[in-house]
């Protein structure tokens, strides 16, 4: 589903609660773990690779659910695709090699970094399975919800609150 950034921000701001900073309210660990498991499964046959993960297991302080490593010699660019996935609201970001690598997917494919095809291929993944692509450069924005969250000596952003550790 491609969304606008100011619906994107909409759906931030409706998910940010104030009193649940690490998962949503109705939270569902099972249910989270299962779409996760459908999504590595989907890209590993996407791309024919075993792809790495690394996972939630009680993780405190977190907003990060896991990780999908979908590795270089995968991909048409040859550079590494990481896919990270919230607690909250199915929201996914994808990225070339690491989060913050690059300011986000358009900079990496004008790099030669990200190929458009190799991206489609992870976006109708993660569309066909409910969840909702979180643009980096959109991420990266000041946070200004309601929510406390703890600077780490600089201005929280959206990818500290949905993504990061507390």
């Amino acid at each position: 589903m491609t969304e606008s950034a100011a619906d994107l921000l909409v759906l931030l701001r409706e998910l940010d609660d104030p009193d649940w900073l690490e998962w949503p309210r109705n939270f569902d660990r099972r249910e989270i773990a299962v779409r996760f498991g459908l999504l590595v499964d989907r890209l590993e046959g996407d791309f024919a690779v075993h792809c790495t993960t690394v996972a939630d297991r009680q993780t405190q302080d977190s907003s990060e659910y896991g990780r999908i490593f979908v590795p270089g010699d995968a991909t048409l660019c040859g550079t590494r695709i990481v896919v990270c996935v919230s607690q909250f609201g199915s929201l996914a970001l994808v990225c070339a090699d690491n989060p913050g690598a690059f300011l986000g997917t358009e900079e990496a494919q004008a790099e030669g970094e990200l190929d458009s095809a190799d991206l489609a291929r992870i976006n109708r993944a993660l569309d066909e399975l409910g969840y909702v692509v979180v643009p980096e450069e959109l991420l990266e924005s000041d946070y200004d919800g309601p929510s406390r969250l703890p600077s780490h000596a600089r201005r929280p952003n959206w990818w500290d609150r949905f993504f990061g550790y507390f």
